[in-house]
């Protein structure tokens, strides 16, 4: 008896703890998208936003707020950090000028701009003035 005990309560040890790796069969999408993708991955997503994370050299929470409820962390979705529509303009003026100056390859590479074009790892874009 004691077997059959131990065991249904091993299978049921197995079951829960796989169930924990497959809440609801799909990832979270992710919400509030206005410029990138809607139909965006959790992984492009990632690799998108480390990559305005070293362009700008800032974390996570120079775009986005902190959970309104007091919990720890960053609600991704909010728009409270007016710094988001910052960014979401600027993502719009790169696409818009890659569009239209740089959209022919040349040489078989398809030389774009990006956050880092001008940003270089700071938030503030240092600029070259002409001496006259």
């Amino acid at each position: 008896m004691k077997r059959k005990i131990s065991t249904l309560l091993s299978l049921f040890a197995v079951v829960l703890g796989l169930s924990a790796f497959h809440v609801g069969g799909q990832e979270e999408r992710p919400q509030n998208l206005k410029v990138l993708p809607k139909n965006i991955t959790n992984e492009e997503l990632d690799s998108t936003m480390k990559s305005f994370n070293m362009a700008l050299g800032v974390k996570c929470n120079h775009c986005h707020a902190p959970k309104a409820n007091g919990e720890k962390g960053l609600d991704f979705a909010s728009d409270s950090n007016p710094k988001k529509d910052v960014a979401r303009w600027m993502i719009k003026m790169t696409s818009q000028i890659n569009k239209k100056h740089f959209k022919h390859a040349h040489e078989g590479v398809l030389h774009q701009i990006a956050c880092n074009s001008c940003h270089n790892g700071k938030t503030e874009v240092f600029t070259v003035e002409k001496h006259k």
